[in-house]
């Protein structure tokens, strides 16, 4: 997503493709409400923005970010979106529990876009403390919801592109 050198947050929406017409999934963790629905707002707010019907965005809650990998393929087996995000927030603790959850949902986003074959964007904030996370929510450090919907829409786009065998 975003580095020291690149934050996707500042995009030039002019040169993003339009939204219209794509259909679109976001799941998200309400562990971590606070930072996840910052997160959500982000994301919904660039697709509608970028041109998406807001009836053609298909949103749903899960308890935590475990379950992100699974509701993204119910979702894509249920309303057959282009592509889904899934966004979540996890807080390093005092054990090795933070490391088992990152693991698991990183190679789980990843399965479910490989195996269906289309985009799955891990929006997954995997910080050391909630004031890093409040940042990445559209504080100091852009919103990484936001930068979730901006790459879900290029990779429609160059899915549709490769398909149709244009540049």
């Amino acid at each position: 997503m975003s580095s020291s050198l690149r934050n996707l947050s500042a995009f030039h929406p002019e040169e993003l493709p339009s939204a219209a017409g794509m259909k679109a999934g976001i799941v998200v963790s309400e562990w971590n409400e606070i930072v996840t629905s910052k997160l959500l707002e982000g994301a919904r707010k660039l697709l509608i923005d970028q041109g998406m019907d807001p009836s053609d965005l298909f949103v749903y809650s899960v308890p935590g970010s475990f379950e992100l990998p699974l509701a993204a393929d119910l979702l894509f087996h249920t309303h057959h979106p282009d592509g889904v995000i899934c966004l979540g927030c996890v807080i390093q603790g005092e054990t090795r529990h933070f490391e088992f959850i990152c693991q698991a949902v990183s190679q789980g986003v990843m399965r479910v876009g490989l195996d269906i074959g289309r985009p799955v964007i891990f929006g997954v904030l995997t910080t050391d403390t909630l004031e890093q996370a409040m940042d990445r929510a559209g504080g100091k450090h852009g919103n990484k919801g936001t930068e979730a919907a901006v790459s879900l829409i290029r990779m429609i786009d160059l899915k549709r592109r490769l398909e149709a065998g244009t540049k």
